[in-house]
C-alpha cells in the first residue's frame, strides 16, 4: 500500500523536481509546473489522457477524473496502489511535463 511519504520520495528522486506548498498541501512540481498534489485527502496526478481514460474505466473505484483549471487530471486513492504502481505513475505524471530528453534520460 501506497502513502504520501512513498510518493513524496518518488517524486523528488527525479530531475529537476520540487515540493512547494499549496493551499497548505504538498505540490509536486517540475520547472514550477505540477505533476502530482495532494488535494482533500486525494492524490492528483497528471497522466497522459489515453492512458488516464483507460484506468477510469478499468478502476474507477481508485482511478477518478479531477479537473484542475481546464485541463482533466487524475484523482487517484493511494491506498489502493503499491509502490511499483505508484512510482510508474509518478515517472508518467512527470514526463508529461519534462522535456522528452529528459525524460528518456531518467526513464526508470
Amino acid at each position: 500500500m501506497a502513502d504520501l511519504d512513498a510518493l513524496r520520495a518518488i517524486a523528488l528522486s527525479l530531475p529537476e523536481a520540487t515540493e512547494r506548498a499549496s493551499h497548505g498541501e504538498p505540490d509536486f512540481c517540475f520547472r514550477g509546473r505540477s505533476f502530482a498534489l495532494q488535494w482533500q485527502g486525494r492524490i492528483i496526478l497528471k497522466l497522459d489522457r489515453a492512458h488516464q481514460d483507460l484506468l477510469f474505466e478499468i478502476r474507477p473505484e481508485t482511478f477518478q477524473p479531477c479537473k484542475v483549471a481546464t485541463v482533466h487530471w487524475s484523482s487517484v486513492r493511494l491506498e489502493d496502489l503499491d509502490e511499483v504502481e505508484l512510482k510508474a505513475l509518478v515517472f508518467e505524471a512527470w514526463s508529461t511535463i519534462a522535456p522528452k530528453r529528459l525524460a528518456a534520460k531518467a526513464a526508470l
